[in-house]
């Protein structure tokens, strides 16, 4: 494709949700109907419902990842090109916890923030 098209396709897909987010009714906050429940009935309450999920999907898949990083360590039995394979899986497991509890937290302090400002 080329970069026209992939632009052309971008500003295409933004539209809708520039004209949601931007053209509200005088007054009223934008509200939209979810299909999953009515607790996501604001964008965000939806983000923090989406990053709820995340959290509780990843959790569990980071702790199998940290159980097989240490089955690498056992398995490198002191060769050097295994232990450093086995020592970047955890570092990088260790790191993607890292970003995705971050931003459940910073997106969490955001969401009280704003909803504080708003009151």
């Amino acid at each position: 494709m080329t970069y026209r098209r992939i632009l052309a396709q971008v500003v295409a897909g933004l539209i809708p949700v520039a004209v949601l987010v931007f053209a509200p009714e005088a007054g009223a906050q934008p509200r939209f109907e979810s299909p999953l429940s009515s607790d996501f009935d604001s964008i965000p309450r939806f983000i923090a419902g989406a990053l709820r999920i995340l959290i509780i999907v990843a959790l569990p898949i980071i702790s199998l990842v940290l159980v097989y990083s240490g089955f690498l360590f056992l398995l490198a039995q002191g060769n050097q090109r295994k232990l450093t394979t086995a020592r970047n899986n955890f570092l990088y497991v260790i790191i993607g916890a890292i970003l995705i509890l971050g931003a459940w937290i910073i997106a969490t302090l955001i969401g009280g923030t704003v909803s504080q400002l708003t009151r």
